[in-house]
């Protein structure tokens, strides 16, 4: 088996970052270079879910406040349109009969 830094299809820049050409539907060079390009393409999504996850954490503060915002407000709204409800809860409980003059 070839290691990577071996290998044509792999430039190692002068910090040291290596740059992979290899395609496991063109270019494979061998069977292990599959598997080898299935841990890179993991590692990536693993760092994205991590920066994602991070960015949730800066935002939580915010959706606290915003959710205990929306609860006071639909609260307000709930208390102001309360005098609606129990008038017609009484009326209700009186009849429809009992309106007619």
């Amino acid at each position: 088996m070839i290691q990577c830094t071996e290998c044509e299809l792999c430039e190692v820049g002068p910090d040291g970052r290596r740059t992979f050409k290899c395609d496991p539907f063109t270019n494979i060079k061998e069977p292990e270079c599959i598997a080898k390009w299935q841990l890179i393409r993991l590692d990536m999504l693993v760092a994205s879910y991590q920066g994602m996850l991070r960015w949730q954490k800066k935002m939580e503060p915010l959706q606290d406040k915003i959710f205990r915002y929306m609860q006071r407000e639909i609260e307000d709204i709930d208390e102001s349109e309360k005098w609606r409800v129990d008038d017609d809860e009484e009326q209700d409980k009186e009849g429809p009969d009992n309106n007619i003059v």
